[in-house]
Formats: C-alpha cells, structure tokens, sequence
C-alpha cells in the first residue's frame, strides 16, 4: 500500500508495463514562429493488472523515447526540464487522467536525446469491466535560461498500454469520480454512475506546472477527438477547449502580424456559459514602457455550428509595469455565450483587439483572423430566449463572464527531431536573447517610436 493525496493508492496486482511507440507532432513556443516538428514518442505505461471498484490505483508513465532531441544549440541545466501528460481512458470508464512529472532530470548536452523524468497519476475505479490507457498528448516545460513550453500530441491513432481488469467486489460504484494527482496534478475517472467532476490547477507560465481540468459523467460529457470538449447536459460543468493556432493581421499603429495559441474553456451556467480565453506566453513584445492598467485585450469569439454569432470576451490591464521590447503575455479574457439554438455549436477565436492607454492619449489596435483557425470548443447547446443565433454581430455579451477552469496542462521546452523532420527547432530562450540583443520586438513601427519619444 502507498498513501496518495486522495486515498490509498493501490498496486495490488502484478503492474503492467508495456512499449507504445505512435507519431507525433511537437509545437514550438508561439513567440519563436517556428513551424511543427514531427517525431516518434515511446512510451511505457504502469498500472496494476487487476482491481475492484472503488479502488484508487497509481498509474505511472515513463517517457522511453520523446519525439524531439535537445538541438545542437543549449546545453539544458540538471533538474530544468518538467513534462505533463494525458491518458485517454476507454472500455469500462471515459475521460481523461492528467500525469505530471517532478522537475528532475540530469544536465542534457546540446544534440542528446530528451530525457524526461516519470509522470504519475491516481485513478479512482468506478465501473467493473475492462479499463484501457492510451497514452495522449504530452507538453513540456523547460525553465532556462527562460521558461518555454513545447506541446506535442499524436498525428496518428494511438493503442492502449496497458488494461486494468476491474473487478465488483460488491462495493458498487456510486462514489465521486475524481482524485488527485501527484502533489499538483489531478487525476480523474469518468463512467460509473455519478457525474462529478474535478479542476486542479498550477502554475502554467513561470514554473512550467501544469493546469488539468476534467469532467466525468455516464451519458454525457467528456473530451472528444482533437482535444474540443463536447457536453450540455448532466452533470459536467467544465467544458475544456482545445489549442488552436491562430495568425492575426494588424493594422496601424500595430505590427504588421501576430502569431499565437488560442483556447477557448467553458463553464455552464444554468443555460449560459461562461468563457474563459487564454493565448499563449508571450504573444508579442511590450511597444513601450507602460504602466500597469495601460495594455488591455478583447477578442470576438465567433459561434458557428448550428447557433450563429459572436461572443465579445474582453480582459483586464496588465497587472504589472511593462517594459519596452519584453514579452507580453495577455490577461485572460471573460465573456457569457447565451446559446441561439439547439444542438452543436462550435467556438472560434476571431478578431483580436489591443487597447493601449498612455497619458491622455488612446491607441486601438485591431487584428483580423488571417486563414480558417480551427474551432477550439464544441458544445451541445440548448437554445435561450435572446441568445446568439441569428443575430447581426452577435447575441451574446462580454459582460459578466465566469472564469472556467483550462484542460490543459502546460509545459514544453523542447526543439529539434530526431525523426523525419529536416529542419532545427531552435530553442525558444535563443531566440529571444537574439531579438533582445538586436533590439528587435514585434512592435518597430513608427508610432510606437513616437510613443516611446513621447515618454
């Protein structure tokens, strides 16, 4: 027996473990603007063989192959490198079970292979029968000489490794249907016949830990392929998005482009949802010495689908002072979508505002959606009276939001492929030592110029 954070963590039977190798594609950091690399994950999965309903059992992950190599760039520091991880669930239970790893590992010299430390997760067992792992998405974060996230997750379809035979054992299985983690991560079953549901959070920026949300249910909920989370009834509440990539034109006095990461979470109250929009660390250079409140976000979340319209999320000032030619990250942003129609409507990152206040002066800066993004989030709505559907510009408000806790796990700091990319993946804190050195930020326009002057 070992005590975990939520209850006794079981490896009664003999634990299983075996090699899972799929294809895999690895994100860069949005500030590098460094395209996808594609490599081949190896893992191995560790769970007991067998165990009864109402059990919480350790399952355990070990990285035997990451699908990127350390460049030929950095040497990574001991104890730098911290991975997060995702197994799906299938057969007897759905859902999604976060893993985490310590931030541990030994010095990585520049052109080695990644060496990634063991994640580990708890899993209460809810329903007798057949429960497989396949091993999912995985991020890793890397804190020197600057923190960085690389995310990776498969290109093709993925077989379980390993299977938990779960036996009755005349306990039933009306409990709750989440249990923590490790000491930051949780760890979450669905099926049985409760929907409760379980939010763990961490630090996704500074120290690279991760933030994992899921919902478990019996009829409805759960995360569907790709990462979008699909729900509207029963139990579930939490409606994490997936990240999207998103590349935005800006007009003067603005950059000429912005290129980031988009996730669109949802909470649901009563027939509303609140939304909660997140982009990537980074996603574009402070223009000038600002002061705290003076930088504000809004973003236009367009609702396709069935329903029709658009959602305006909008989100604080910064929080802190702002230094010129250093990376902005933006505040979260908060809206309400009141659903127009019945049935499944999709959420897509649109039109990017930056409201910029200094002094008596006001700058707007829009930024329109180049290409087709992806839809984040797709949601099983039921119509409202005065919701978006049909409406010219919108039905929906940014009034009022309500934060929903993110499904992601951040993390990632990795680079190059082993595999059958041709191309280096440069590390993100060289790259932004670069632009540093040069002077470069994202903003060199002429009007940013005359702001600084003016200072």
């Amino acid at each position: 027996m070992m005590i975990g954070g939520a209850g006794m963590l079981l490896a009664a039977s003999p634990a299983q473990a075996a090699d899972i190798s799929y294809k895999t594609e690895c994100i860069p950091p949005a500030i590098s603007g460094l395209p996808a690399v594609h490599g081949t994950t190896r893992v191995q999965l560790t769970a007991p063989a067998e165990a009864e309903v109402g059990d919480t059992v350790e399952v355990v992950w070990k990285t035997v192959q990451a699908a990127s190599a350390n460049p030929d760039i950095l040497d990574l520091d001991k104890d730098t490198v911290k991975p997060a991880g995702t197994i799906k669930l299938g057969g007897s239970a759905t859902g999604d079970l976060k893993l985490e790893g310590p931030r541990q590992n030994p010095a990585i010299p520049k052109g080695s292979p990644m060496i990634l430390p063991d994640m580990k997760g708890s899993l209460k067992l809810e329903k007798a029968g057949e429960l497989t792992l396949t091993p999912d998405a995985y991020a890793i974060n890397v804190s020197k000489p600057i923190s960085t996230d690389t995310k990776c997750a498969p290109e093709e379809a993925v077989q379980p490794g390993a299977t938990i035979k779960v036996t009755d054992g005349g306990t039933g299985g009306t409990t709750g249907g989440t249990t923590g983690g490790d000491t930051t991560n949780g760890g979450t079953t669905a099926g049985g016949t409760t929907t409760a549901g379980g939010t763990t959070g961490g630090d996704a920026a500074s120290g690279g830990d991760s933030a994992g949300t899921t919902a478990a249910g019996t009829t409805t909920g759960g995360t569907s392929s790709g990462g979008s989370a699909t729900g509207g009834s029963g139990g579930t509440t939490d409606f994490p998005g997936k990240e999207v990539a998103v590349d935005f034109a800006c007009k003067s006095p603005g950059p000429a482009s912005i290129a980031s990461k988009v996730t669109v979470n949802a909470k649901k109250n009563g027939g509303s949802y609140g939304l909660t929009v997140k982009t990537a660390k980074g996603v574009m250079d402070s223009p000038a010495a600002l002061p705290a409140g003076a930088l504000k976000p809004s973003m236009e979340i367009v609702v396709g689908g069935d329903d029709k319209g658009s959602v305006t999320v909008t989100g604080p000032g910064n929080a802190e002072p702002l230094e010129t030619g250093k990376p902005v990250d933006l505040p979260d942003m908060t809206g309400t979508y009141k659903p127009g129609a019945t049935g499944s409507s999709t959420l897509t990152p649109g039109t990017l505002t930056i409201d910029v206040t200094l002094g008596g002066a006001k700058i707007n800066i829009p930024c329109t959606v180049t290409g087709t993004p992806k839809a984040s989030l797709t949601l099983d709505t039921t119509a409202q009276e005065g919701g978006a559907s049909g409406a010219s510009g919108g039905g929906s408000t940014g009034s009022g939001g309500a934060a929903a806790a993110g499904g992601t796990a951040s993390g990632g700091g990795l680079a190059d492929t082993g595999a059958d990319d041709h191309g280096t993946l440069r590390a993100l804190g060289l790259v932004a030592g670069t632009a540093i050195l040069l002077g470069g930020a994202v903003f060199t326009f002429t009007p940013w110029r005359r702001l600084r002057a003016g200072r």
